[in-house]
């Protein structure tokens, strides 16, 4: 067969390109990116000891990691004695509206936070015409339109809108059940059940990472175990997680991991525990069995986990000081009953009284040990920053009677810091390889709405403290330690793909900072004030800190879970 010139040079041409492709593909030094990353000490996520190199990023994504010398860039950002690693993750972030008012995450992006996780109970869908209009009535320095039903909707909304972190997102149990029974003490029948069921099905197709629990809560609380079953078995359909507010933290701690450990068995998912702790100096002792309980579930085969945020008090309203029948059909009839004199009687018998049968956390830390930070009326504000023991002497009444007044008064479950945990306990936590972290908070800037009200110093430190007060001070973890539970461990517990690890191909989620100098400054005195340290952070390729300066950009997407159909998310 004769094969002419003109075909014999268009197979040479082939030849020769093929072989230039190949040679570039194992000598990438000759590449041109869009940013690179010199000299920095690489703390990969996975926990690995650190190594000094060069990362390269196109578009998105880590094009490169190594000894890049040769490589150009149109960024380049000098990392010499700096640490570089994957954006971390906040398990349990309430950012849910604060974005909606600033993209920009100030709070949490000075700490190096490139994925917010909400979800905690309750989700911001899917909602009902009666929920919708419910969180229309309760906005009040914060205001925003609500252009959106399911939850899969809002998320996407929080992304055109722009914010600069990514964004994901379980389910709450509290939303579906809000959804479907309202605020009703009562157990579904059978064709509410499967309406809650599909309302799950529906928000894990929208990627939901799983379905998320606030047991001590009102109506959550009414919610059976056998409930929880029926709506967790869909979610581990599509590989989704079981994450709980525990029904206890104090007196009943140990049966309410029973309960976590049983859906866990019953439906085949993962579980894990939000803000992992041991509320009230008389349930304190409880470390030992409480951990002892989780490793031996583990080692039997149960994949459970957990976050915690790193303070000794939590933060949320005067709902948990009063039991949740009085809470049942919503804060107006609860509103109502607090009003009643009868009823009153009734409440403040219960709540000066030992029991196991709600959580007090009122009882647990005492009037003076429980600090008021947030009201939404303007007339309330005054006490921000006070002692409910403080403000009831201010008014001449019993601190169970300010509580109720409080409550009646500021058309709110009114937002308090309750003082419950160990010190000894939380540094023991922070040291188990399982244990992540999550901040319980918004992201705010410390400026402008955000300064109407106080709040608790998590909001801006949680993550810093990590870095500065446990790794760097107190030498609990090692940075590589560290790093591993801010990144990779909740990635690899959430599932989803890849984000928090620095490796090729990954998406360049990246945060760049001098270890010695990553600090919190929030105090429950002055909690509104941002962390410092961070020198860069970056998401999906793009600069949202430069210099410790937030850039103004929000590159932020959805990250969607194992059940969203198409995995859309890996070739974006």
């Amino acid at each position: 067969m004769k094969v002419s010139f003109a075909t014999l040079t268009v197979i040479l041409i082939c030849a020769l390109a093929q072989s230039f492709d190949a040679f570039a593909n194992t000598n990438q030094n000759t590449l041109t990116v869009d940013v690179l990353v010199r000299g920095g000490t690489i703390y990969d996520g996975s926990g690995a000891h650190p190594y000094v190199a060069d990362v390269a990023i196109v578009g998105d994504k880590i094009a490169a990691i190594g000894d890049l010398k040769s490589y150009t860039a149109d960024k380049t950002i000098s990392a010499d004695g700096l640490a570089v690693a994957p954006g971390f993750i906040n398990m349990l972030s309430w950012a849910t509206e604060s974005l909606l008012i600033d993209g920009r995450s100030l709070g949490d992006i000075l700490q190096g936070v490139t994925l917010e996780v909400f979800g905690e109970g309750s989700s911001m869908g899917p909602l009902s015409p009666a929920l919708k209009k419910n969180l229309q009535n309760r906005q009040s320095d914060y205001s925003y339109d609500i252009a959106w039903t399911t939850l899969g909707e809002y998320l996407e909304h929080l992304e055109a809108q722009g914010v600069a972190p990514n964004v994901a997102s379980f389910v709450g149990a509290t939303t579906i059940r809000a959804h479907v029974l309202g605020a009703a003490d009562r157990a579904p029948n059978n064709i509410e059940l499967n309406s809650m069921q599909e309302l799950v099905r529906q928000a894990m197709m929208e990627g939901a990472l799983g379905i998320g629990t606030s047991l001590i809560y009102a109506p959550a609380f009414y919610a059976k175990t056998d409930e929880l079953v029926a709506l967790t078995s869909i979610a581990a359909e599509h590989g989704g997680m079981y994450i709980s507010h525990l029904r206890s933290e104090g007196a009943r701690l140990l049966e309410s991991v029973d309960e976590l450990l049983e859906i866990s068995r019953a439906t085949g998912a993962r579980a894990e525990i939000y803000h992992l702790k041991i509320a009230g100096r008389e349930n304190w002792h409880k470390y030992e069995a409480l951990i002892e309980k989780l490793n031996r579930a583990r080692d039997n085969g149960v994949e459970v986990t957990a976050n915690l945020y790193t303070y000794t008090a939590g933060s949320t309203g005067l709902d948990a000081a009063m039991p949740p029948w009085v809470q049942e059909g919503g804060y107006e009839a609860w509103r109502k009953r607090l009003q009643d004199p009868a009823t009153r009687a009734q409440l403040l018998k219960e709540m000066q009284t030992p029991t196991d049968q709600w959580e007090n956390l009122l009882l647990s830390a005492g009037p003076d040990q429980t600090l008021l930070v947030g009201f939404r009326n303007p007339e309330l504000r005054k006490y921000a920053g006070q002692t409910l023991a403080e403000v009831a002497a201010q008014r001449n009444k019993s601190a169970l009677e300010t509580a109720m007044d409080l409550v009646i008064e500021d058309g709110s479950r009114v937002q308090a810091v309750y003082f419950l945990m160990s010190e000894e306990n939380l540094r023991k936590m922070i040291q188990i390889p399982w244990v992540s972290f999550g901040s319980d908070a918004a992201s705010m800037s410390a400026s402008g709405v955000f300064l109407n009200t106080s709040t608790h110093p998590r909001a801006y430190g949680n993550f810093a403290r990590v870095i500065g007060k446990y790794t760097r001070e107190e030498e609990l973890l090692t940075l590589a330690q560290a790093i591993h539970k801010l990144t990779g461990l909740p990635a690899n517990n959430l599932r989803i793909q890849r984000r928090g690890l620095i490796k090729q191909n990954y998406f360049a989620d990246i945060v760049i900072f001098d270890p010695a100098e990553v600090r919190d400054t929030a105090t429950y005195d002055k909690p509104h004030s941002l962390a410092v340290g961070m020198k860069h952070v970056l998401v999906n390729g793009e600069t949202v800190l430069s210099d410790g300066e937030s850039t103004g950009r929000l590159p932020g997407r959805v990250v969607r879970g194992p059940g969203w159909t198409g995995h859309k998310q890996l070739t974006r």
